[in-house]
C-alpha cells in the first residue's frame, strides 16, 4: 500500500543507550514479543559486534519473533556486517543496518576522509551486506547537517549498490519540520533511482521536534519511521512511537497507515519503563500518568459534560483504562459532584454548596484530594449519616 508507513523500533539498540538501561538477553527477548503483539514492521535488535551480549541479544531475539523484520546495526565495516550476519542466521526476515557519516562535520572532523571516500566506503559496505543478505538498509548519520546535494549523490551510489532502504538521520536533532520535509523532498525529486528503495526518518529530540520531523518527512515522501517506545534514546531521545502512531490515526486527512495495535501502547510502554527503570514523565503525550487527567475545574466540567470538549483520543485507543477526575483547589462543583456520586452519594444544592466550601479549604492544604479524604470531609460536614 503507497500510503502504509513501516513502524521501525530501535528500542532496543538506540533506546537502550541510554545511561542506565542496560538490558540482559531475557529482557531483550521479552520487550521484542512485545513489540511483535504491538505490531511493528522492523526491530532493531541491537549492535552485534558492539559486545558479547549485544550479540547474543540479535541471535535470541532472532529465533523468538516471526512476523517483523529483525534488524542487526553495523558501521560500514565488513568485520561488523560479518558479525551482524552470524548473529541472525535465525531470523526468518533479517536486515542488515549499515552506513557512515555524510555531514562535513562528520566526514572532516570524526571520519577525517573526503566526501568521495564516504560514497566509496558506503557502496563498499552495502555490496559487501547483500552478498549475505538481501534486505539491507544504509544510513547516512547526520544527514540533518548535510548539504543536499552531497547528500542525493550518496543515496544514489548506495541505491546502486544494492540498499532497499535509505535513513535519513537527524542524528543531533537539529532540524525543524520544514527544513526536514524539504530535505526528503530534495531527495524524491532528485535521486533518479530513488523508487528502488524506500526513504526511512530517524529523528533525535534534541529541539523537541522529532516527532514532527518524522510527520514531516513522511508528509514529503518517506515510508519508515524510526522510533522508540516512549522515545527514549541518546541525549535528549528519539522520536516517540506512540506520538507518531497516534498523530498518524488522529489526522485521517493525512492518509496514512501503520499496522499498529493502539491498545497495546499503554502495556508496552509501561514495560519498557519497568524494564529499563527509565520512568516516563508525568505530561508525556499518549503515556504519561497525566495524559488523560483533568483538575482544571473549567475542563472537568467541559469533560463531564462531553469527553470531547477535551480528548482528542479515548483512553481505552491506547489500552489506558479511563480518564482520571483529579480533585484539586482548581476543581469546580460539577467534577466534586461527579466525585461523590461516585461513591454512591447524592446531595442536594444546599449540601453540594456547604461541601464544596469545606472542600475548598482543605485543598488548598492538600496537593490532591482523594477518597478517604472525601468521606471524611462529607461525614464531618454533612447532618445526616453516610453509609460506605
Amino acid at each position: 500500500m503507497e500510503n502504509k508507513v513501516d513502524i521501525f523500533d530501535t528500542t532496543l539498540r538506540d533506546g537502550e543507550q541510554v545511561p542506565g538501561c542496560r538490558l540482559n538477553t531475557q529482557q531483550k527477548v521479552m520487550i521484542a514479543k512485545s513489540l511483535e503483539e504491538l505490531g511493528v514492521d522492523i526491530i532493531e535488535a541491537g549492535f552485534p559486534i558492539s559486545s558479547p551480549g549485544d550479540f547474543e541479544s540479535v541471535t535470541e531475539i532472532s529465533k523468538n519473533v516471526t512476523n517483523p523484520i529483525v534488524c542487526g546495526l553495523t558501521r560500514a565495516v565488513e568485520k561488523d556486517i560479518d558479525c551482524a550476519v552470524e548473529a541472525l542466521k535465525f531470523a526468518k526476515r533479517p536486515r542488515i543496518h549499515t552506513g557512515l557519516g555524510t555531514s562535513d562535520q562528520h566526514v572532516f572532523t570524526k571520519l577525517k576522509i573526503t566526501r568521495e571516500q564516504v560514497i566509496e566506503r558506503g557502496v563498499a559496505a552495502v555490496k559487501y551486506a547483500k552478498k549475505f543478505i538481501e534486505d539491507v538498509e544504509f544510513y547516512a548519520e547526520d544527514a540533518g547537517r548535510t548539504d543536499n546535494e552531497y547528500l542525493a549523490k550518496v543515496i544514489e551510489a548506495v541505491i546502486n549498490a544494492g540498499a532497499t532502504v535509505v535513513n535519513i538521520p537527524d542524528t543531533t536533532g537539529y532540524c525543524i519540520p520544514e527544513e526536514y520535509g524539504q530535505k526528503i523532498k530534495y531527495l524524491m525529486e532528485n535521486v533518479p533511482n530513488i523508487h528502488k528503495a524506500t526513504i526511512s526518518t530517524h529523528c533525535h529530540n534534541d529541539l523537541g521536534m522529532a516527532t514532527a520531523n518524522s510527520l514531516s518527512g513522511v508528509q514529503n515522501g518517506a515510508r519508515q519511521v524510526e522510533c522508540t517506545i516512549n522515545g527514549i534514546g541518546e541525549r535528549a531521545g528519539n522520536t516517540s512511537l506512540e506520538e507518531v502512531v497516534m498523530a498518524i490515526r488522529k489526522h485521517k486527512w493525512l492518509d496514512f497507515t501503520t499496522n499498529i495495535d493502539a491498545t497495546q501502547i499503554y502495556p508496552i510502554s509501561v514495560l519498557v519503563s519497568e524494564t529499563m527503570n527509565m520512568p516516563v514523565q508525568a505530561n508525556k503525550a499518549i503515556v504519561g500518568r497525566n495524559a488523560f487527567a483533568h483538575s482544571s475545574g473549567i475542563h472537568q466540567d467541559g469533560f463531564l459534560k462531553n469527553r470531547d470538549n477535551y480528548e482528542i483520543i479515548a483512553p481505552e485507543e491506547v489500552g489506558v483504562e479511563k480518564s482520571s477526575i483529579v480533585l484539586t483547589a482548581r476543581s469546580g462543583r460539577a467534577a466534586l459532584n461527579h466525585r461523590i456520586a461516585v461513591l454512591g452519594v447524592e446531595l442536594t444544592k444546599e449540601e453540594l454548596d456547604i461541601v464544596y466550601g469545606k472542600f475548598l479549604e482543605l485543598a488548598d492544604k492538600l496537593q490532591v484530594i482523594g477518597d478517604k479524604e472525601l468521606k471524611i470531609l462529607l461525614s464531618t460536614h454533612l447532618e445526616k449519616t453516610l453509609d460506605f
